[in-house]
């Protein structure tokens, strides 16, 4: 596990194909060889620390499980806040997805597919509650779920990524509240006031 872990942050920090196994085995205090005994190439480490990492957010996100009673609006509204939780206090998580999915997608087939089932696993989570929303009247059916849904997780490791630059000036928080509301209203049914 302590393997893992220097692995999820020092990929998150630095990225795939800027890290080396001397790297990562001078993180954990461990020679390259026994390194290389546990994880025969560094693709193989990176593929190891995807998969810990998507298990560790699907136990986080489990505990929603009795959210999904609550109408569309309530579900997408806690898997925001628990989302938001949960990066705030490792930022780390959302950067590592981020980084390895901009820099995989044309470097590294293997990692970017595994890359693209983790995340499609949580688009399609938050589709599912888009459609429900749709059926039920809550969302407006004239969004696509599909790209609703890839198009908010995208937003969410966005933000992340801008605010990991700007932190110095823009507290955590304010933009991933700015996301939600902005996430919540633009799928909100439209006024007929006008």
């Amino acid at each position: 596990m302590d393997i893992l872990e220097a692995a999820i942050h020092l990929f998150a920090r630095r990225g795939f194909l800027a890290t080396t196994m001397a790297d990562l085995s001078r993180s954990i205090r461990m020679t390259p060889g026994a390194l290389y005994w546990h994880f025969p190439t560094k693709e193989d480490l990176l593929l190891a620390a995807v998969e810990e990492l998507h298990q560790r957010c699907v136990r986080e996100f489990q505990l929603l499980g009795d959210h999904r009673e609550l109408p569309a609006q309530a579900q997408l509204q806690a898997i925001s806040e628990r989302a938001h939780l949960l990066l705030r206090e490792h930022r780390e998580y959302g950067i590592f997805f981020a980084m390895l999915a901009a820099e995989a997608a044309d470097s590294n087939d293997q990692v970017a597919g595994a890359i693209r089932d983790k995340l499609a696993f949580y688009a399609t989570t938050l589709e599912d509650i888009i459609r429900h929303g749709q059926e039920t009247g809550a969302f407006r059916r004239d969004v696509d779920a599909l790209h609703a849904a890839h198009s908010l997780l995208g937003g969410f490791l966005g933000v992340l990524v801008h605010q990991n630059l700007f932190r110095a000036s823009m507290a955590f928080d304010l933009p991933v509240a700015a996301l939600s509301l902005l996430m919540t209203a633009g799928i909100a049914p439209l006024s007929t006031t006008g």
